[in-house]
């Protein structure tokens, strides 16, 4: 019963943390830098080792099937933490970032669901090339590079983070049915996206190594 709890607080506080980052990035008017400072929070998630459900994801293929409710659990950790960071950040004098998240959301719940699928797609390659480059990698600054420029080329790009748009959905106060099943379909098309890269990286790099 405890590791499942620590799973649920180290998603939680991986949830906290993307929430920082998606105040940063509202707070901030020019896209890069705020895609930039946005960084923060997945750069702290991985130097802490808690528990994102994008980050984690991939290594479903090297992981047995108990794996499953790690990940599920991680996944209302983050839902948690967001909700916690947004819902707060509502009750502050921040009116501006509401209006600003209110207008994000907006944007995506008119999307189709198909090209909200899509684009979760890519950011849930960019997302585990992050990761796994961060955990991988002895260079130092290659090590860190890659979550800046991983983080800021999905925002840029405007694709879709289930975990970043449950802190926008919650700091804008939009909750229906509609929302959730556009952060069900961003859920899946982070999944397949992060395990398509990981697939490649478990069946062929390894064979070009040997």
């Amino acid at each position: 019963m405890k590791k499942y709890i620590d799973f649920l607080i180290k998603g939680f506080y991986a949830g906290v943390l993307i929430g920082i980052g998606g105040i940063a990035y509202l707070a901030i008017e020019n896209k890069i830098v705020g895609s930039f400072i946005f960084s923060f929070g997945l750069l702290t998630v991985c130097m802490y080792s808690f528990y994102l459900y994008t980050g984690k994801v991939g290594y479903l293929l090297e992981n047995k099937l108990h794996y499953l409710l790690e990940l599920f659990l991680s996944l209302i950790g983050n839902f948690l933490g967001t909700f916690v960071v947004g819902t707060l950040m509502r009750c502050t004098r921040f009116k501006a970032y509401q209006e600003a998240a209110k207008n994000l959301v907006q944007v995506k719940l008119n999307d189709q669901p198909l090209s909200i699928f899509i684009l979760a797609i890519f950011c849930g390659m960019i997302m585990y090339i992050a990761v796994n480059n961060y955990k991988k990698q002895k260079d130092v600054l290659g090590k860190y590079m890659t979550i800046f420029m991983g983080v800021m080329a999905f925002i840029l790009c405007g694709f879709e983070h289930c975990i970043a748009n449950m802190f926008y959905f919650s700091i804008a106060g939009v909750f229906s049915w509609k929302v959730l099943a556009y952060l069900l379909i961003m859920i899946l098309g982070n999944s397949l996206g992060s395990i398509l890269i990981a697939f490649y990286c478990l069946r062929y790099q390894e064979k070009e190594r040997s």
